[in-house]
């Protein structure tokens, strides 16, 4: 089964950096992307970044560039929808791969993920730059769901980046050098009446699209009978050029790129191509 936009997921995207896109992942899919996510916690990769939970309780496991390293992420990565979705809501004839990750927190983890904007943390400009949250279970409040300040991708503001906890595992590149080009994230949390803020339920296929850009954060999973695992690839389109910055995560790094490059090379490949 394809999906396909419609016009007002476009403008959605475009005009509040987040649109919610239902039942984009078959069956099929969920279950090997849930196979290889229980392969990675009982065998992490490289860049391994789980936190130590904040009352001792429950599991808050992450990773990245999981596609290097196992075959179902790798062909999730290119070949479900998700590349042919970047190009329309970028209207771009190019589209790369970023990178992927992983987010899983158990039952009783009570850790949040702070508000932030994911550009600064990632060494790309431009803003052909977009990330597929994939839901593997039901995904509530309860549980930790996203959240998103409607908009704020057209603020032009760019938060230093900071680690989101006690890394447990895979300290290499964890710390985030200071940008004097940046600024410290307001506490959004404790003004939320301030801010226009929009989330949504999710089913296990639905998909969240949102700009680079856009601030978001994600509450603690309450739940005692449910996991909340989370499955993000994010893709590059034409307008999007590497940049190195101070402050960027350090596994993202190439050394085949210099400062205004396209993203092309086997870190950051080409996942689709308009066909003339």
């Amino acid at each position: 089964m394809t999906f396909t936009l419609v016009q007002s997921d476009i403008d959605a995207y475009k005009n509040d950096g987040a649109v919610l896109l239902k039942n984009v992942i078959s069956r099929k899919w969920l279950d090997r992307v849930a196979g290889a996510i229980e392969r990675d916690i009982l065998d992490p990769g490289p860049f391994c970044h789980s936190y130590e939970p904040e009352d001792g309780q429950g599991r808050f496991h992450g990773n990245l560039r999981t596609w290097q390293n196992d075959p179902e992420f790798h062909a999730y990565c290119f070949e479900t929808d998700l590349p042919k979705i970047a190009a329309q809501l970028f209207n771009t004839d190019k589209v790369n791969l970023l990178y992927d990750q992983i987010f899983v927190k158990e039952p009783g983890t009570a850790n949040r993920t702070r508000w932030h904007n994911d550009q600064p943390y990632w060494p790309v400009s431009g803003q052909d730059v977009v990330s597929f949250w994939l839901a593997l279970d039901q995904t509530t409040e309860e549980n930790g769901r996203l959240e998103f300040v409607r908009g704020s991708h057209k603020w032009d503001r760019w938060f230093q980046p900071e680690n989101f906890g006690e890394i447990k595992k895979g300290a290499d590149g964890s710390g985030y050098e200071e940008n004097p080009d940046y600024e410290k994230m307001p506490d959004i949390e404790a003004n939320r009446e301030e801010y226009d803020i929009i989330a949504w339920d999710m089913d296990p296929g639905d998909v969240i699209a949102f700009h680079g850009m856009t601030v978001h954060g994600a509450g603690g999973n309450y739940r005692d009978d449910i996991r909340r695992r989370g499955y993000t690839v994010r893709y590059t389109g034409a307008d999007a050029w590497y940049d190195p910055r101070p402050g960027t995560a350090q596994p993202l790094i190439s050394p085949d790129l210099k400062n205004g490059d396209p993203m092309n090379n086997d870190l950051f490949p080409v996942v689709w191509t308009q066909r003339i």
